[in-house]
């Protein structure tokens, strides 16, 4: 198999390219095709955008442009659908960012409390004798990729057949995936099992297993009924927290983390920055796939950078207060905007940022894209709801 980095090259271009040359058959080669799992290294119906979308080195309405340039909604709906399922995702855990607090704690409790380390070991090295679950686990370590179908089968086999705790699963796929993301990794495990919609759970059996992989799997031993999870209530939905602005004509920093390296789609070359910061922290990473990707993304974003905004541009690996202290320092601004980071690691760091900022008299500025904006609020209940406005959504994004 490709090394991730080979199979995914971490650039823009590249993101695409794969773009380019999926969009053709995202109507009813996707539809029919997108459940299929043919294996590693094998043609597939589904585009393999995640990692690129993930750090958005490629935006959503660039994505449902190109598809619509060659399909109508209605002919690429589950395949404009699959794109809001992950928009859905991150709105839901915007709205609710205790649950992001709640997997992680309960990651640690987990992770300290769980006596059987030899069939967490197991399961992770792919050695429980579980035919496909035992490749998946290989494939996911080798590549950094998983096909959503097998992720579904691999979580529900994770936790009704193996019985192993939830978070430890989700935490061995955020370490491991190029497209770790924390909402749609975490909420995608708690649909699973039982969390997310309270009872609804997700059961993989050898029928669908083997119908879906072209025979290639049809493990035996699994889990005959999967029983949902509980967990305490938890909190309704805050309100979106209100986006900021900023004035073009003030002087700022601009800074870029890995959450998101397209920032030519959201600022004027003629703004007034005075300077770029691209930081791509590998602390802030679960996994080291997922940061050397996201790392050799950021060296594609500062290539693309000095050009486009014809300002400075420096990279660095450390997201703390010093660093963006000295930067705005040295670029004589009082102003630090930034693409807005959803809840998860940057986010978090971010938050501790500010305070100190606004010690040395510097504002820090996150800024919402108008697709966040249209659709993030649109998530305070279930999918169904949600999928209801997307018509509307995309009209009102300019896509419709």
């Amino acid at each position: 198999m490709l090394h991730p980095l080979i199979a995914f090259p971490p650039t823009r271009d590249a993101g695409l390219d794969r773009l380019r040359r999926f969009a053709p058959g995202a109507g009813d080669r996707y539809a029919a095709g997108r459940n299929t799992d043919p294996g590693p290294d094998q043609p597939s119906a589904v585009s393999k955008l995640s990692p690129y979308l993930r750090r958005r080195l490629i935006t959503e309405p660039e994505i449902i442009r190109h598809v619509l340039a060659h399909h109508s909604a209605q002919a690429a709906d589950k395949f404009i659908q699959e794109v809001l399922w992950r928009t859905y995702w991150k709105g839901w855990l915007e709205l609710r960012p205790a649950v992001w607090t709640r997997f992680l704690r309960t990651r640690d409790e987990q992770r300290d409390h769980w006596a059987d380390s030899k069939a967490l070991s197991d399961a992770e090295q792919g050695r429980t004798g579980l035919a496909g679950f035992d490749d998946w686990a290989r494939e996911l370590v080798e590549t950094g990729y998983l096909h959503n179908h097998a992720r579904m089968w691999f979580a529900s086999i994770w936790i009704f057949t193996l019985r192993l705790p939830w978070a430890l699963g989700a935490d061995f796929f955020l370490r491991h995936l190029l497209d770790a993301d924390p909402a749609s990794n975490t909420l995608s495990w708690r649909w699973v099992a039982g969390l997310q919609t309270p009872g609804k759970t997700y059961l993989a059996t050898t029928e669908n297993i083997a119908r879906y992989t072209h025979g290639r799997f049809a493990p035996v031993g699994l889990a005959p009924h999967a029983e949902a999870l509980s967990e305490p209530t938890l909190e309704a939905p805050r309100p979106l927290p209100d986006a900021e602005s900023w004035m073009p004509e003030v002087p700022a920093l601009l800074l870029i983390t890995d959450e998101d390296l397209h920032p030519e789609s959201m600022f004027r070359s003629a703004s007034n920055l005075t300077s770029v910061l691209i930081v791509s922290d590998p602390r802030l990473h679960h996994g080291d796939l997922a940061a050397q990707f996201a790392a050799r993304a950021a060296a594609d974003t500062q290539a693309r950078l000095g050009p486009y905004f014809d300002v400075p541009v420096q990279r660095i690996n450390r997201l703390d207060a010093e660093s963006l202290i000295s930067a705005a320092h040295s670029a004589c601004v009082r102003e630090i905007i930034t693409p807005y980071a959803p809840v998860g690691p940057v986010a978090s760091a971010l938050s501790a940022i500010a305070p100190q900022l606004a010690e040395a008299g510097l504002r820090l500025r996150q800024l919402r894209r108008p697709w966040d904006e249209e659709f993030w609020p649109s998530a305070s209940k279930g999918f169904f709801p949600f999928k209801e406005r997307i018509p509307a959504g995309l009209r009102a994004c300019g896509l419709l």
